[in-house]
């Protein structure tokens, strides 16, 4: 016998569903992300490969949650991507960037929340020293790296991500089978911060840098717009990785998605399942 929800049964908009699964889908990415660098900073316990290898993680079971409901794009740099080049619906950009965004700002405000005790022992003015922990900076807060260089920086590493993320999820291509995509995503997410994270943090995610950033400047950041030089650079990680996704989707589209043949019979899936960056034609 089917089990029934204790939720009410009327039926809301399409558009609720995938902004919720958008909402609950970074919020988990945020909790290991953040956390796993609260853990590291103020905790002293891993290192950067900890970091990185969380962050993937994060980003796995964050698809895995949302992907049935919304596609799992939990990145405003991927819904931008795919409403410019692959006829993901315009209406639906500013309620999944804002569920992003707000999964995001509620998955920090957790991680800050169950770190206070370590991160005022480590840090009691809550300074540079732990900014970084919910959102980036330039060198990484310690390293000569001017705002333009991380600006270039996150153009760069977005260009990567969504080159490979479309290359992944093209089923014209070779994607993973068997429901492998969100892991495959993940490791992408774990070679990036081991590749590019050295000159701006790797956010390659507006979403996964505001909300954060605005959650630690409403709990006692008060210089978390600015970086280390006293310059505004919250918008770095916003600006630089959405140009950067339209770029990789483009270069993708340009290199490879044009030469890849026409699937015969569109028709011939028999699922209504709803992929993960659908990128089909």
């Amino acid at each position: 016998m089917a089990r029934r929800s204790p939720f009410p049964s009327w039926r809301l908009p399409p558009i609720a569903g995938e902004m919720s699964a958008e909402f609950a889908g970074t919020m988990i990415l945020i909790l290991f992300g953040a956390g796993v660098v609260a853990q590291v900073v103020a905790g002293g316990l891993g290192g950067h490969d900890s970091i990185a290898w969380a962050w993937g993680i994060g980003v796995t079971l964050g698809v895995y949650v949302s992907a049935r409901l919304s596609g799992g794009h939990i990145n405003p740099a991927v819904t931008v991507a795919l409403a410019v080049f692959q006829g993901f619906p315009w209406r639906k950009v500013a309620p999944y960037i804002l569920a992003q965004t707000a999964g995001a700002f509620v998955g920090a405000l957790l991680v800050r929340w169950n770190y206070s005790e370590v991160l005022a022992g480590f840090d009691p003015g809550h300074t540079l020293k732990t900014q970084f922990v919910f959102s980036t900076l330039p060198g990484n807060g310690t390293l000569p790296v001017s705002l333009w260089g991380g600006f270039r920086d996150q153009i760069i590493g977005t260009a990567i991500l969504l080159f490979v993320i479309l290359a992944l999820t093209d089923l014209r291509n070779l994607p993973p089978l068997a429901n492998l995509t969100p892991v495959v995503i993940g490791l992408l997410v774990v070679a990036i911060g081991m590749a590019w994270g050295t000159d701006a943090g790797y956010a390659i995610n507006p979403a996964r840098d505001f909300g954060p950033r605005l959650a630690q400047y409403l709990t006692g950041y008060g210089g978390a717009w600015r970086d280390q030089y006293g310059g505004l650079y919250f918008w770095v990680p916003i600006v630089g990785p959405l140009l950067g996704g339209i770029i990789g989707a483009a270069l993708y589209l340009l290199l490879i998605g044009r030469h890849l043949p026409q699937p015969a019979d569109r028709g011939a899936e028999g699922t209504d399942r709803k992929p993960e960056y659908d990128v089909s034609p």
